[in-house]
């Protein structure tokens, strides 16, 4: 049986689970083209021809083969198809008249959540205001071990901030669930999928019993998504010009430019600490900041100071190589005047750079070269 879906139907379809109790597909196809189709005649005043009225009640007992439902709400507030919605924020400068969304809180519940969104990249653009309305529509969600969080393939609908818990991501490839990597007690996902109405792109699995706070699909497009639209506009041109990212599609230099936090820095402010543990990449917006050196195997001697090594300046890039070899930071780095710098979280880095890490381990070879030139030796690069 051939039947032609007319226009529209998806939108009359949307948001519904349909459970068919005795019916064959073509009969259910069938009779979805014949509601809509009455649908489309009940607003003809004139009405249908009596004898159409006449087949159509001949034809009302089918309905009761089929029940057309909302479906009921979960803990983690599922939505149904909403990558079908297409959603431009640039047709959206204007939230009047938008409902505010206010999950209710008690003073310990803000200060947890306060605790657990002060880090995180996507808000770091917001203002005061913008921020307080973010954490007034987030919800708290408790998480038991082996629970799915998201899947691979699902429709995106909320967005989630770590507060505790460990958390495996998976991605399925020719048919082999992929463990490529965890949240550790802190960090966020969840939010391409809400950024570009695309399914999730991997499962995330909590491993012990934690808790997170989510912000729902409505608040976050209208918050952060169009937010970034504007921020977008501005660091579009920039990104195009960063010599690394040259290398990536345009895609892709705009998911970059989705996930950017933006930090500047006072003249002598330290950015990076030798030694501690990476957790973001760096790029020189303005300014300039110098790459300072501490020898570790002169550690004993008194005058092991700290030596300039390297500074970078507009469209450099500093941080990468402690997230490319896993290994502490090797060096510091303070800025050299006022500096304002672009800053991408190792999650994202690991997401979105991929591509870049062989153009990265190349400029390690000038790193050694530089320490061999200060220090006689590039062990400290090595160690």
């Amino acid at each position: 049986m051939s039947v032609e879906i007319p226009a529209g139907l998806a939108e009359l379809l949307r948001g519904y689970t349909v459970e068919v109790l005795r019916t064959r597909p073509a009969d259910l196809l069938e009779f979805a083209v014949r509601h809509f189709t009455q649908l489309h005649r009940s607003r003809d005043p004139a009405g249908p021809p009596p004898e159409e009225e006449e087949q159509e009640e001949e034809e009302d007992t089918f309905t009761e083969e089929i029940r057309f439902k909302r479906p009921p709400p979960s803990k983690f507030n599922r939505r149904v198809s909403v990558c079908a919605e297409a959603y431009n924020p640039d047709d959206d400068d204007d939230d009047d008249g938008e409902t505010r969304v206010v999950q209710p809180k008690t003073d310990e519940q803000r200060h947890r959540l306060q605790e657990a969104c002060k880090d995180i990249l996507l808000f770091k653009n917001l203002d005061p205001e913008q921020f307080s309305e973010v954490l007034d529509a987030m919800f708290e969600v408790q998480v038991k071990p082996e629970e799915h969080i998201i899947d691979q393939g699902d429709d995106g609908d909320n967005f989630y901030v770590i507060e505790r818990g460990i958390y495996d991501i998976e991605v399925t490839r020719d048919a082999s669930a992929i463990c490529v990597g965890k949240y550790d007690n802190k960090g966020s996902f969840g939010e391409l999928a809400l950024m570009y109405n695309t399914p999730r792109a991997a499962t995330i699995i909590s491993k012990q019993t934690g808790a997170l706070w989510a912000l729902d699909r409505a608040t976050f497009h209208r918050l952060i998504v169009r937010n970034n639209a504007k921020k977008r506009r501005i660091y579009e041109t920039f990104i195009e010009s960063v010599p690394l990212l040259k290398s990536l599609e345009l895609s892709e230099r705009m998911k970059i430019v989705d996930v950017l936090g933006v930090k500047t820095f006072k003249d002598g402010e330290q950015i990076i600490k030798q030694g501690d543990k990476a957790d973001c990449f760096y790029i020189v917006e303005s300014g300039n900041v110098k790459i300072m050196l501490k020898s570790k195997t002169k550690a004993t001697q008194k005058d092991n100071e700290e030596v300039e090594i390297a500074r970078c300046s507009r469209g450099q890039y500093f941080g990468e190589l402690a997230l490319v070899t896993n290994k502490p930071r090797a060096a510091s780095v303070y800025a050299a005047g006022e500096a304002k710098c672009l800053v991408i979280d190792v999650q994202a880095f690991e997401r979105l750079l991929g591509s870049c890490i062989q153009i990265m381990k190349r400029n390690i070879a000038s790193y050694e070269e530089q320490l061999v030139a200060v220090f006689g030796s590039s062990a400290d690069l090595q160690d």
